[in-house]
């Protein structure tokens, strides 16, 4: 995947679309990940211990890796994604500014 936990990313397409904001989690088998502020639902949540009211709950679903592009760290625009070998090891840059993602 082209994006990771931690990263900062754009969304390119869908009803969120132009909204920013961290990977909060990825998952690599269904080619989703979990953005932070994106692609809020409403769930019902029946009262439990941890919740003793119930009700509405708003929390951020899963949304396609495909409908997301990480931030250029040099100009913070969305960047398509490359691979390369630096000291014997793949790294994901920037391909706008060549900039290396990974730290």
């Amino acid at each position: 995947m082209h994006v990771k936990k931690g990263d900062k990313v754009q969304v390119i397409s869908g009803k969120d679309k132009g909204k920013q904001g961290v990977v909060l989690a990825a998952f690599p088998k269904k080619n989703r990940v979990l953005v932070e502020g994106v692609n809020i639902v409403k769930k019902h949540a029946k009262p439990s211990q941890a919740n003793p009211q119930g009700g509405i709950i708003s929390k951020e679903a899963p949304i396609h890796v495909s409908n997301v592009m990480p931030l250029d760290p040099k100009t913070g625009t969305p960047t398509r994604v490359g691979y390369k070998l630096v000291d014997g090891k793949k790294v994901r840059y920037a391909k706008k500014s060549g900039e290396v993602l990974d730290k």
